[in-house]
């Protein structure tokens, strides 16, 4: 490569860093460059800045960690997510929430300081669900960890709320298709949630 084509090189790669930072998504960079999506992502993950080009409309969005972008709620309740209630802890240290909850069977996801940490599907209806986080059983491994993961934000005055939302079952190929549990499995493959194991993967 001679001098002045790593001069053309460095000045695309400074433009698509310089869009990134404007909270343009990878694709819309590569469009908007004239250029292969792949060569804008490996630029932008060579510096570290291609999750921050990742955006939701025209939210940019800023990842927790590398490879996945955060889940804002405002993502969830333009996808139809409503705010139902919000955990409390009682003077016994119980967890509770303060408000009856939806008994559909739905998704849930846990919101600390304006992100979802934790995504689920109540296959059981969602005041079910939620109930044993609050009450876990001996062999309840998932209720357990979250029962004191919630309490210990809690415990440090952190506000956690819960939003629902309870999506149509649908068809293919004149097959049944579980709306929640296709919802759960698309948030967690693409953002980034603390509190889901699966969401590392």
């Amino acid at each position: 490569m001679t001098s002045s084509d790593e001069e053309v090189s460095e000045t695309k790669s400074s433009r698509i860093r310089a869009l990134a930072a404007d909270g343009l998504s990878t694709s819309e960079i590569a469009r908007q460059l004239g250029i292969r999506y792949q060569h804008a992502y490996n630029v932008l993950k060579g510096t570290g800045s291609h999750a921050s080009a990742v955006s939701v409309g025209e939210r940019p969005v800023l990842p927790a960690k590398p490879g996945k972008p955060p889940l804002p709620v405002s993502v969830l309740t333009d996808g139809g997510f409503s705010l139902v209630g919000r955990w409390t802890l009682s003077k016994t240290e119980e967890l509770a929430v303060d408000q009856p909850l939806p008994k559909d069977v739905g998704v849930y996801a846990f919101v600390k300081d304006g992100f979802a940490v934790y995504v689920g599907v109540a296959t059981m209806g969602i005041s079910k669900r939620l109930y044993f986080y609050g009450r876990p059983g001996i062999s309840q491994r998932t209720s357990l960890r979250l029962n004191e993961t919630i309490k210990n934000e809690l415990r440090g005055l952190a506000l956690i709320e819960i939003y629902v939302a309870i999506p149509p079952y649908l068809e293919w190929n004149g097959l049944p298709v579980h709306g929640g549990a296709g919802l759960e499995l698309g948030l967690i493959k693409k953002y980034a949630l603390p509190w889901n194991m699966r969401s590392a993967g």
